[in-house]
């Protein structure tokens, strides 16, 4: 038995009949989750673990760590518990705003097989759960315009529907969203994505994408270089209501 499931629904007062009511589901169904290796479907996950007040990876925890690349499960540790994340993405919608029909598309046509790209699009919607937990991180993102004009996948309403949860994340609490618009000159966001994050001891670390292989960061001398152009993007990027403006034009472009 998922005793850390049923604790969960004890602890916040519902049972399988009242859960199954919230989430849309039948209660079978969620009787279903109490078992080893029974977890809710992505798009119904991040609702039961808010229900219930916990992390999804507490819930389903072999899971959810058994879909994530190896080579990315310390970032995701550090990134749970972090104070402040502090992101920006030069080519895509950062992986903790993405709807899962965007991930999928992020992630199809490599060298994934279907299975994985399936399996890494599951872990990578686990992970949303954080902005949405008590006590979760503030997310502040920047993205570059482009992110907003380019196409992922072959469908336009994958790109309208993606760019609408971006306007719900930056209307949230939770979410700071900010645009570099692409009549900026050449800024420093040029060189590649990257992710600061803010620790509860006041520590700080880093996540780095290049194409050969990602980077987790915790030198100072390095923290200072990435502290020092993460200002000088943040001096590029507009404004939050002028981002939400030009967000919300973007989006009605792939209408």
């Amino acid at each position: 038995m998922n005793h850390a499931f049923v604790t969960a629904l004890a602890e916040a007062g519902h049972t399988a009949e009242s859960l199954a009511g919230r989430v849309g589901v039948h209660p079978k169904t969620v009787a279903r989750w109490a078992n080893p290796g029974h977890i809710p479907q992505s798009r119904h996950r991040s609702t039961v673990a808010e229900l219930l007040a916990r992390d999804s990876d507490t819930l389903w925890p072999d899971v959810v760590r058994r879909r994530e690349p190896v080579w990315f499960r310390p970032w995701v540790d550090l990134e749970r518990e972090a104070v402040t994340l502090r992101s920006f993405e030069l080519a895509w919608v950062p992986g903790l705003l993405q709807t899962e029909a965007y991930a999928r598309a992020t992630l199809a046509g490599g060298v994934l097989t279907p299975d994985a790209v399936a399996e890494f699009a599951e872990a990578r919607m686990a992970r949303q759960a954080i902005l949405t937990r008590e006590g979760g991180p503030l997310l502040i993102a920047v993205l570059d315009e482009g992110v907003l004009r380019r196409r992922v996948g072959n469908d336009r309403a994958l790109m309208a529907a993606q760019l609408a949860r971006l306007i719900e994340h930056a209307e949230s609490d939770s979410v700071q969203l900010h645009i570099v618009p692409a009549d900026a000159p050449s800024y420093p966001g040029l060189d590649g994505p990257f992710t600061i994050a803010d620790m509860p001891d006041g520590s700080r670390v880093a996540y780095v994408d290049g194409p050969a292989q990602a980077q987790i960061l915790d030198q100072a001398s390095e923290l200072v270089k990435l502290e020092r152009r993460w200002e000088r993007i943040r001096g590029e990027a507009l404004p939050r209501g002028r981002s939400l403006d030009l967000l919300r034009e973007a989006a009605a472009s792939w209408t």
